[in-house]
């Protein structure tokens, strides 16, 4: 099992920057990969963005892209979400996800947590 902690949500001005963090605990030597979802109210829960844990590769979703950056601290166990020109549209509450290397689907997630941008 990996548990999955978050911070860094919060209010901020539409074109201000905020920083998500997720640290995982647990059996953190299955991870294959790590990323971020987010929901809107009345919408889908959706990727955000994605990062291989073993190579780094990453997975951007096409409104984020150019804005948002995902990076990983394997030492640290943490994926970080770098959220730079934010938009009115990116409020939502944002989530962390893992996949292990038994089966590579995003089977564990953490609390969320409210980003919100005003305009």
């Amino acid at each position: 099992q990996v548990q999955l902690v978050e911070s860094g949500g919060g209010l901020v001005q539409t074109g201000g920057s905020l920083r998500l963090s997720c640290e995982a605990s647990g059996r953190t030597f299955r991870l294959y990969a790590m990323g971020w979802f987010r929901q809107a109210p009345g919408k889908e829960r959706e990727l955000v963005a994605s990062t291989g844990w073993s190579d780094g590769s990453t997975l951007y979703a096409d409104s984020v892209k150019g804005r948002f950056t995902v990076s990983r601290d394997n030492a640290k166990n943490t994926v970080y979400l770098q959220m730079n020109s934010l938009k009115p549209e990116d409020t939502a509450v944002y989530y962390c996800t893992a996949a292990l290397t038994t089966d590579r689907f995003y089977n564990y997630w953490g609390q969320g947590t409210q980003v919100t941008v005003s305009s």
